[in-house]
């Protein structure tokens, strides 16, 4: 399916995008936004692989590797994106307060 392969590719760019800006930066709240952003993005690369491979191949070895690749995937952008949620606030109020010196 070409809709997810351009859903891998996409995520892969923004979890390397991510974690260059990651090493880059000197906030720590920012450090762990970006860390759980990036999280995000490689468990939604893991997620559609997964699913891609449902529909690529269709033996059984690759419908168990498919699934704990959804599992694992799928589970990654949750905790990503619950640790997203809680670090968004801390990060803002670090950059206002680096703007406002």
């Amino acid at each position: 399916m070409p809709v997810l392969v351009f859903i891998i590719v996409l995520s892969f760019v923004f979890y390397i995008l991510y974690k260059v800006q990651y090493v880059r930066s000197r906030r720590p709240m920012e450090k762990k936004w970006l860390s759980a952003k990036s999280s995000m993005a490689l468990g939604l690369f893991v997620g559609c692989f997964g699913l891609n491979t449902l529909f690529i191949h269709q033996t059984t070895t690759s419908y168990i590797v498919a699934a704990l690749f959804l599992l694992i995937g799928f589970a990654s952008l949750w905790v990503g994106f619950k640790a997203y949620r809680h670090f968004r606030p801390f990060a803002q109020r670090e950059a206002e307060e680096l703007k406002n010196q």
